[in-house]
């Protein structure tokens, strides 16, 4: 992330520790500084969306009444990315072509084609 994304990857991050309760004793620049190190190879977007989905209570993994930890957040972040490649794969026909066949289905099951897809489905 750039410096700007930076700032504003830690206004996202401030907004959702607002959202849900914060033990009195937690250090808030310490836990900020270590969800920054958990994204900083992420796109600002993807952070962003994932932040949006657990102060919307839309992550069924998460707990909606405590802040996810930084391992819950990154999970999020790479569903959002993979859920933006596949958008924008299907936006430009560069993704694969529905199956022609039960055969190819059963095919590209086997071969792992599919697996974003049914990710995205069961999310």
């Amino acid at each position: 992330m750039t410096t700007a994304e930076l700032q504003q990857a830690t206004k996202a991050l401030a907004a959702l520790f607002s959202c849900f309760p914060q033990s009195a004793l937690t250090d808030v620049e310490m836990q900020l500084r270590g969800y920054l190190g958990a994204v900083r190879d992420a796109e600002l977007s993807d952070l962003q969306a994932a932040i949006q989905r657990f102060v919307r209570g839309e992550v069924r993994s998460g707990n909606a009444q405590f802040c996810p930890s930084s391992a819950q957040l990154c999970i999020e972040v790479r569903e959002r990315k993979v859920m933006r490649e596949l958008l924008a794969r299907r936006g430009s026909g560069l993704g694969s072509s529905p199956p022609q066949s039960w055969g190819e289905v059963a095919r590209r099951g086997r071969d792992g084609e599919g697996d974003a897809l049914r990710e995205v489905k069961a999310g």
